[in-house]
This record gives structure tokens, C-alpha cells and sequence, in this order.
């Protein structure tokens, strides 16, 4: 089995306070026409999202097995998404991931699916911290902290 260490850019890279993560376009994103289909470009902003806190010193393990207190997970409040141009088969995108606000249980992301220099898609997102019943929970200090997040 590889090591971690081996594959150092597999959960993207932090980047000036944003979280960057390539990602290949394949046969299996696209739709009959050969572009990327529009639910596709949820995967790779998911996976921006987690890689990003990932980097940041927070798994998902640790939060479902109540390392922050009480068994906690981060569900998608609210997305506001725009698409501007599409993805083809082979190219290599980014997705870029920014912490913009954070305030009691919610986080405001800011997330832009890019090819060089053009947002092919970008979204707003806020997430919450709750329980494994679904109930809202207020972010644990000690996880604000791990996330570089200041004291409300």
C-alpha cells in the first residue's frame, strides 16, 4: 500500500487562504453531448469542500466519532449556483474553495469550478454542523480553531 506522503497533492492544495484541487474530466461526467453534466459539477465541489477542511486538519471520521464533542457532520444548507460554460471529456479543471463567513453553526463558502483563468461554474454554499440526528449545532470552539475560524 502507498503512503499518504506519496500522493501529496491527492487532497487538492491550499493556496493565499483557498483551497485548490484539480480534478480530470472523464467519460463518466459527461452527458450524451460530451460535456460535463450540470449534477457533476456537485461531486467535484463536494470534494473541494472536503479536501479543503481535510487540509485543514479536520476528517470526517473525527467529526462522526465525536472527537469535537457529540458526533457531528457538515450538511449543505444552501447552494446558489451559476454555470457559464462547460467542461469537455480530458480537461483539466480546478476547483477552488474559500471560507467567506462563519457564524454559529452555519460556514458561507465560495467555490468556482475553473479551466486556466474561466469560471466555468461558481457557487455560494452554506453549511451547517449537526448531529447525527440532523439537529443544528453550534461549531465547538475546538473545531473553529482547527478550521482557522475566529471566535464569533
Amino acid at each position: 500500500m502507498t503512503a499518504k506522503t506519496d500522493w501529496p497533492d491527492l487532497a487538492g492544495r491550499m493556496v493565499e487562504g483557498a483551497h485548490v484541487l484539480p480534478v480530470r474530466i472523464y467519460f463518466e461526467d459527461t452527458d450524451f453531448s460530451g460535456l460535463v453534466y450540470h449534477a457533476a459539477y456537485l461531486r467535484f465541489m463536494e470534494r473541494g469542500r472536503s479536501d479543503m477542511i481535510r487540509l485543514m486538519g479536520v476528517s470526517h471520521e473525527a467529526l462522526a466519532s465525536g472527537t469535537y464533542g457529540e458526533p457531528l457532520a457538515f450538511a449543505v444548507r444552501r447552494m446558489e449556483i451559476d454555470f457559464f460554460r462547460p467542461a469537455r471529456i480530458d480537461d483539466l479543471i480546478e476547483v477552488h474553495t474559500k471560507a467567506v463567513h462563519a457564524a454559529g453553526a452555519r460556514i458561507v463558502l465560495e467555490q468556482a469550478v475553473r479551466l486556466g483563468e474561466t469560471d466555468l461554474v461558481t457557487a455560494k454554499v452554506t453549511v451547517v454542523i449537526i448531529n447525527l440526528e440532523g439537529k443544528a449545532r453550534r461549531m465547538p470552539a475546538t473545531l473553529r480553531s482547527t478550521l482557522g475560524m475566529p471566535e464569533e
